[in-house]
């Protein structure tokens, strides 16, 4: 940005100022086409009124000279500072919107990969599950297989329990139906005997 040079633009708005003085009493003095117009005629006065007029602009001129250069140049630096932090705050949007277009290209992107791990995580929640359930039914099916067993052997000993209770109810059937008192004689003798050694 150019910046302006304050003390130039005052120094010809000053010199400016002094030239339309001057042309202007010049321009009243004159009396039109070299005529002498008495009417018009130029007095001292007017003289002195422009001379005054001149002065007090080049007083006012030189009062005011460092003030007005003052509020310029803190002016245009004040709208210096607000361009560079206005400019700053673009860049920062800028940037902003560069970074949120680039999410916003990504964001499909992500959105299938978000996608394809959610279906990943449900595959292998699905294969563990699975896997879990037949080593749960395998453990299930042990355990009947050997209650089974333990059952089989606990009626296959009553089974023989209740033979044998019955092979000896009916031996003893058959034994006191065959046995006659001279064999329980007999028998009660040689039972005696064998007491007594």
């Amino acid at each position: 940005m150019k910046k302006i040079d304050w003390k130039k633009h005052l120094k010809v708005s000053a010199t400016v100022v002094a030239l339309v003085a001057g042309a202007t009493v010049v321009w009243a003095s004159g009396g039109g086409n070299g005529e002498a117009v008495h009417h018009n005629a130029w007095k001292d006065v007017d003289t002195w009124k422009v001379l005054n007029f001149v002065l007090l602009a080049l007083g006012c001129f030189f009062i005011a000279k460092k003030p007005v250069a003052q509020f310029f140049s803190s002016r245009t630096k004040g709208i210096e500072e607000e361009l560079t932090d206005l400019e700053q705050k673009k860049a920062d949007a800028e940037k902003k919107l560069a970074e949120y277009e680039a999410r916003f290209r990504n964001l499909e992107q992500e959105s299938e990969k978000i996608v394809e791990d959610y279906i990943k995580q449900g595959e292998e929640a699905k294969k563990r599950i699975l896997e879990e359930a037949e080593a749960q039914a395998e453990k299930l099916e042990d355990m009947a297989k050997r209650n089974i067993e333990q059952e089989f052997k606990a009626a296959k000993t009553v089974l023989k329990q209740e033979v044998v209770d019955r092979a000896m109810e009916q031996a003893q059937a058959l034994i006191k139906k065959s046995i006659t008192t001279q064999d329980q004689n007999r028998l009660v003798d040689e039972y005696l005997k064998k007491v007594e050694a």
